[in-house]
């Protein structure tokens, strides 16, 4: 079945294409009958408009970019990049824009994808994630002079407006609850290295640990799978001084961690305490449920959409700072052995 034109708008009203355009573009030169009934044809046969020539005469592609840099794999586990899109695609509906999404290896392919949407005119604006320290890609963004927010902390973000959240106090009030049940032998599973939010974790609760004398393990460094959760939970639990308490990055990786305790008989809380970044469902429904600091990653997700959408726009926006993640104590955090 051929794409419903004008022609065939045309045609069935008894008008000239010129007077279809008229009416579909809100122009005069049609009276209001005429276009009621011609706007009336163009839905019934399931008309719009072509984006080729949308393009060509200049007019807004009503579509975001999102570009992650992950293994593709990766988004059907990870909780948090569906929560984002799904804040950022429930923003989007209102306003009838689409979300083009692409997975990309690394950072050079990501650049070479804007370059590309942007020349082409197939995205009005992009949201930015993962952000690194001294990342490549913000300057690039600027100098394109293409619409975008960051989610992430403005510290990295440059001229662009961020959308983020404290993640040193969150660390923090981790760290103290667990110091508060006793616990001075505590560990850390982060993601990785490079990424501006775990730098800024990890200098929170190296921080935070020194000053309530606890003793930190070596942060761990993953790459958020829980493959290398579960790795890196084996090779803690398996130190001389193993930990009373795992703060880890995200739930996926807890859940992993969750697993090898179980695996290697100790009981988890008694044993050992876990806490994961990210509130998922997933955290919820296993035994024991994990404490969790819980924040509203799709708000995050909507925040972005509508800061990108205001300065596609023609507004000035200078970002959002959202609630830091907050505390949520549940069944696998107790007393430390022997408190």
């Amino acid at each position: 079945m051929k794409r419903p034109t004008i022609a065939d708008i045309a045609r069935r009203a008894g008008v000239s294409k010129g007077a279809v355009s008229y009416a579909l573009n809100g122009q005069p030169g049609v009276s209001e009958e005429t276009r009621a009934r011609i706007q009336a044809i163009a839905q019934e046969i399931g008309w719009r408009p072509n984006l080729a020539a949308r393009l060509l005469s200049g007019a807004r592609a009503d579509a975001i970019g999102l570009v992650v840099c992950r293994p593709a794999r990766f988004l059907g586990v990870e909780p948090f990049f569906m929560e984002l899109i799904s804040g950022i695609e429930g923003e989007l509906a209102a306003s009838s824009s689409a979300l083009m999404l692409q997975v990309v290896p690394d950072h050079e392919a990501e650049i070479a994808v804007y370059r590309r949407w942007w020349g082409e005119g197939r995205v009005d604006g992009a949201i930015l994630v993962d952000l690194h320290a001294d990342d490549p890609r913000v300057p690039v963004v600027e100098r394109l002079g293409m619409p975008a927010v960051v989610v992430g902390h403005p510290s990295g973000a440059g001229s662009l407006p961020a959308v983020w959240s404290d993640d040193g106090a969150a660390m923090r009030e981790a760290v103290e609850y667990l110091a508060a049940l006793g616990h001075r032998r505590v560990a850390r599973v982060a993601g990785l290295p490079g990424l501006l939010h775990t730098q800024i974790r990890d200098t929170a609760f190296t921080e935070v640990c020194a000053a309530l004398g606890v003793s930190e393990h070596p942060v761990v460094h993953t790459d958020h799978t829980g493959e290398e959760g579960a790795r890196a939970t084996r090779r803690l639990l398996s130190s001389r001084a193993r930990p009373t308490a795992i703060v880890y990055d995200n739930d996926l990786m807890a859940l992993a961690g969750l697993s090898v305790a179980q695996e290697m008989r100790l009981d988890v809380p008694a044993d050992l305490s876990i806490a994961a970044w990210d509130d998922s469902p997933l955290s919820q429904v296993v035994r024991p449920p994990l404490t969790a600091l819980t924040r509203d990653i799709p708000a995050c997700g909507a925040h972005a959409a509508r800061c990108l959408l205001r300065i596609v726009g023609g507004e000035e926006v200078a970002g959002v700072e959202d609630p830091a993640a907050r505390l949520l104590p549940r069944g696998s955090t107790a007393p430390a052995p022997g408190a």
